[in-house]
C-alpha cells in the first residue's frame, strides 16, 4: 500500500517542477486556466505532464484530490 502523503508538494514533485510554497504559488500566478480549459489541456503542460494529469483524473486515482485543489488554484 502507497502510504505517501499527496499534497500541492508531492505534486510539483510528480510533474517535475520546483516544489517549494513559494514557487508553487509564483507558478499558480503565472498560469491563468480560463474557466472552458481543462487542467490537463492546459498549454503549459509538457505532453508528460498532460499524461499523468489525465490518467490520474480519469482513473480517479491517488491524486485526484490535489490534481483538483491545483484546478482550482490556476483559475483565481
Amino acid at each position: 500500500m502507497d502510504t505517501s502523503q499527496n499534497n500541492m508538494v508531492t505534486l510539483f514533485q510528480q510533474l517535475g517542477l520546483e516544489s517549494s510554497e513559494s514557487a508553487i504559488k509564483d507558478f499558480c500566478k503565472r498560469h491563468y486556466l480560463p474557466k472552458e480549459v481543462l487542467l490537463e489541456e492546459a498549454p503549459f503542460w509538457t505532453p508528460a505532464q498532460r499524461a499523468f494529469l489525465k490518467e490520474s483524473l480519469n482513473a480517479d486515482a491517488q491524486w485526484a484530490e490535489v490534481i483538483d485543489h491545483l484546478d482550482i488554484s490556476l483559475r483565481r
